[in-house]
Formats: C-alpha cells, sequence, structure tokens
C-alpha cells in the first residue's frame, strides 16, 4: 500500500500539541491525545517526535514565535528617538490585550523547562532574542534586567488574574532603564 504523501502533518501535530496543552496543561499531553486531537494515526505522532520532549520543544519554538512577532511588529524598539520604557509598556499591554489562552501557554511551555532540562535551551533562546534587540537600545546587563521585568510583569498578571497597569510598568521600566 503506497503512502499518502501528507506534507503538513508534522505541523498538524505540532498544532494539536498546543491545543492539547492549552486545553489539559502538559500533563494532558501525550502521543495518543496529540493523534486524537490532529486526527492523525498513532503512529504518525511518534514517526515525526520520537519522545514528548521532541513534540514540546517543537510545541514551544512555534509558542515562542507568538511573542516575538509582536516584538517584530513594534519596530519603535529599535528606534532611539523613541521612549524605550514606554514602547516596552506598549509591548506588554499589546502581548496580553491579544490571544491570553496564547500568552498563558507560551508561559506553560516555557516554565516546563524547569522540570524538563530538554526545553532549557528553547526557552532561553526566547529572552536571549529578545536581550539582544533591547542590546541595541541599551547595555546587555540592562538588556537582560529587561527582559526578566518584562517576564515578571507578564507573570504577575497571568497568575493574579489582576488588569494590566501600563503605568505601572512602564514606570518600573524607566527605573531599569539608565
Amino acid at each position: 500500500m503506497a503512502r499518502r504523501y501528507d506534507p503538513e502533518r508534522r505541523q498538524r501535530i505540532i498544532d494539536a500539541a498546543i491545543r492539547v496543552v492549552a486545553a489539559k496543561g502538559i500533563g494532558g499531553l501525550s502521543h495518543r491525545s496529540v493523534a486524537a486531537e490532529a486526527d492523525v494515526p498513532l503512529g504518525s505522532t511518534t514517526y515525526h517526535f520520537k519522545t514528548l520532549d521532541e513534540l514540546l520543544v517543537a510545541a514551544l519554538r512555534q509558542a515562542n514565535e507568538g511573542f516575538a512577532k509582536v516584538v517584530a511588529a513594534r519596530s519603535a524598539l529599535d528606534d532611539s528617538r523613541t521612549d524605550l520604557a514606554d514602547e516596552l509598556a506598549g509591548l506588554i499591554g499589546e502581548w496580553l490585550a491579544g490571544d491570553r489562552t496564547g500568552v498563558e501557554l507560551e508561559y506553560e511551555l516555557y516554565l516546563a523547562a524547569l522540570r524538563r532540562p530538554v526545553l532549557r535551551p528553547v526557552a532561553a533562546e526566547c529572552g536571549h532574542d529578545f536581550a539582544e534587540q533591547l542590546g541595541r537600545r541599551t547595555d546587555p546587563v540592562t538588556a537582560r534586567a529587561l527582559v526578566a521585568l518584562v517576564d515578571g510583569i507578564c507573570l504577575q498578571v497571568l497568575l493574579t488574574g489582576t488588569e494590566y497597569d501600563e503605568e505601572y510598568a512602564r514606570e518600573v521600566l524607566a527605573r531599569v532603564i539608565p
């Protein structure tokens, strides 16, 4: 029997894994749950991703793209004439105002690296890339501090369920920027 050509199957499996984690958390992720969500045979998930960690790496890499797209869309971050604290506060607001489930998912996958060391390099990439971009406007230490502060603000909003306070974010970000 000829194998059916399905070039999008791997991507559908990654998308399905993201939906499973969004609905059930990391604990609900299995090859079987992803296969059912993607409507593919179980063997397809294990063919494309030998382990769940491989699948989680692909899902985290894709989830990180959500934040990267918001950052890329704010080209003013690279403009030295703009107020960096104001731009970052706006970026946080834009990201949190978008698909909240997507933001929560990104952080869930990001924090999964605490228990799954294989995810750590991918989780670190996002922060490193953001710090590198911010480093074009400030020194490397300040850039890393800003990344940590942005993460902290976002996590507090997500964990407490409070509304994002852009003025507060602007003020604390300005205190870190020399």
